[in-house]
């Protein structure tokens, strides 16, 4: 098992970006595919894409990111790629449910973002817990849930 315990930098610093290029000529970059839950995280045991068993330990002024270079060596490199986050997508047909909705959203501590009159919700926590969760205004019918977006 590789232990990997702390970040080399990103892979779009262009030092380590034109490196990477020529490894990644010769196939010997190899990539760590980590969901928004498992990226959050400094403590980790993962497998590559090339399966190399890897244990991340990081310190805690490090946060593993999109493009994190955790192995830059001669022969190789480890790369970590995160997959893209998953919202689930609602409206508010009035003031009124928007405050309720925000309240709610925040009550449950969800990670949200806004894009003008939506309301984002990170839909690792699972459309099905959300859904329920707000099943009171979406059964009222001030609440409109759009679907998911990535």
């Amino acid at each position: 098992m590789l232990k990997l315990n702390s970040i080399v930098g990103l892979a779009a610093d262009q030092q380590l970006s034109a490196r990477l290029h020529l490894l990644d000529h010769e196939g010997r970059v190899e990539f760590i595919m980590l969901d928004t839950a498992e990226i959050a995280r400094r403590r980790l045991s993962v497998t590559t894409d090339r399966g190399t068993l890897c244990a991340i330990s990081l310190p805690r002024t490090q946060r593993l990111v999109d493009g994190a270079v955790l192995l830059l060596e001669d022969k190789r490199a480890i790369v970590v790629r995160a997959e893209p986050e998953r919202w689930l997508i609602f409206k508010a047909v009035d003031a009124a449910a928007g405050i309720e909705l925000g309240y709610c959203a925040g009550n449950m501590h969800w990670p949200v973002r806004f894009e003008g009159d939506h309301l984002y919700v990170v839909g690792e926590l699972g459309s099905g817990h959300v859904l329920d969760r707000l099943n009171h205004v979406l059964g009222r019918g001030d609440v409109v849930f759009l679907g998911e977006d990535k």
